[in-house]
C-alpha cells in the first residue's frame, strides 16, 4: 500500500484560512508574495514603512477579493515589530505565516563606506530580521499550532561582490541565523527557511534589464537559465514554504538564483 494520503496530496499547497504577515509589502517582491498568498486563500497583513502605498495596495487587493489589512512601521524597531504582530492577531485572530521581504542596500567598497553606513545595512537586513522573527516566533509558540517563517535572503549570501561588504555580510548572517532559529523552533512545529533570489525586476533594478547594456549581458553569462528574474519566478517557493507541503523542510537556504550558485 502506497502511504500517501489523498487529502494531503490534494491540499498540501493550500493556504486557505491561514493568516500571513508580509514585511516589505510595498516592494516588488513583498507585494507579489502578499498578493499570491491572498489569491491562495490566506488573510494577509501588509507591513511596510510607506502608509499611503500600503493603503493603495490594500485597496487593490480588496478589489480582487483578497482579505487583507495593513500596518505601517519600521521592522528594525522592536516596539513597532511587536505592534505588527499584535495587529495581525487582533485583526485576524492569529498568525500562521511570516514572510520577511524587506531589505536595504547602499553599495560602497570598504575604503569608501563608513562604519555607520555599514552598520545601517546590517541593522536593516539582519538585526531587523531577527527582531520581527523573534516577535512572530513568540506568538506562534504561544498559539501552540506551529507555523512558517520565510526569510528573503540573497544569492549574495554565499558569494561576495565588490562594493557589497555590508549586504553580503547581512545576507550570509541571515542564512546561518535561519538555520539556528530552525533548530530553536523545530520542537514547537515552526519551520524556518530562507529563499535566496538572484536579481529580479523592480524599480531599483529596472536599469539592469536593458538587453543592450554591458551590465545585463555580463550578468547573463553567470545565469545558466538565460535571463534575470521576475517576481512571479519566486512566489512558488514562498507558497511551498508557507504551506503544509514543506512541513519536513526547515533550516534550509534555498537556491532561487537561476543557476548562479551552480555555475
Amino acid at each position: 500500500m502506497v502511504k500517501v494520503r489523498k487529502h494531503f496530496a490534494q491540499g498540501m499547497f493550500s493556504l486557505e484560512g491561514k493568516v500571513a504577515l508580509v514585511t516589505g509589502a510595498t516592494g516588488a517582491l513583498g507585494s507579489a508574495v502578499a498578493k499570491a498568498y491572498g489569491y491562495q486563500g490566506a488573510k494577509v497583513v501588509l507591513a511596510g514603512r510607506k502608509e499611503e502605498k500600503l493603503r493603495q495596495l490594500a485597496d487593490e487587493f480588496k478589489a480582487e477579493g483578497i482579505v487583507c489589512a495593513y500596518i505601517a512601521g519600521d521592522p528594525s524597531d522592536q516596539v513597532q515589530a511587536d505592534q505588527a504582530v499584535a495587529f495581525t492577531v487582533k485583526t485576524f485572530g492569529e498568525l500562521n505565516i511570516l514572510a520577511v521581504c524587506h531589505g536595504f542596500n547602499a553599495p560602497k567598497g570598504i575604503l569608501e563606506q563608513s562604519v555607520d553606513e555599514w552598520q545601517k545595512i546590517i541593522d536593516a537586513d539582519l538585526k531587523s530580521v531577527y527582531i520581527i522573527c523573534k516577535q512572530a516566533a513568540e506568538q506562534l509558540v504561544a498559539q501552540g499550532k506551529g507555523g512558517k517563517i520565510i526569510i528573503t535572503s540573497s544569492a549574495r549570501s554565499r558569494m561576495g561582490m565588490k562594493g557589497y561588504t555590508g549586504y553580503c555580510a547581512s545576507k550570509g548572517g541571515c542564512d546561518v541565523m535561519a538555520q539556528s532559529m530552525a533548530c530553536d523552533l523545530a520542537p514547537h512545529g515552526i519551520n524556518v527557511n530562507t529563499i535566496n533570489p538572484t536579481v529580479f525586476r523592480s524599480a531599483l533594478t529596472e536599469w539592469m534589464f536593458d538587453p543592450d547594456s554591458a551590465v545585463h549581458q555580463n550578468f547573463l553569462k553567470r545565469l545558466p537559465i538565460g535571463r534575470l528574474g521576475e517576481v512571479e519566478d519566486f512566489i512558488g517557493l514562498y507558497t511551498l514554504f508557507a504551506s503544509p507541503a514543506s512541513d519536513f523542510l526547515t533550516g534550509g537556504n534555498y537556491d532561487a538564483t537561476g543557476g548562479y550558485w551552480a555555475n
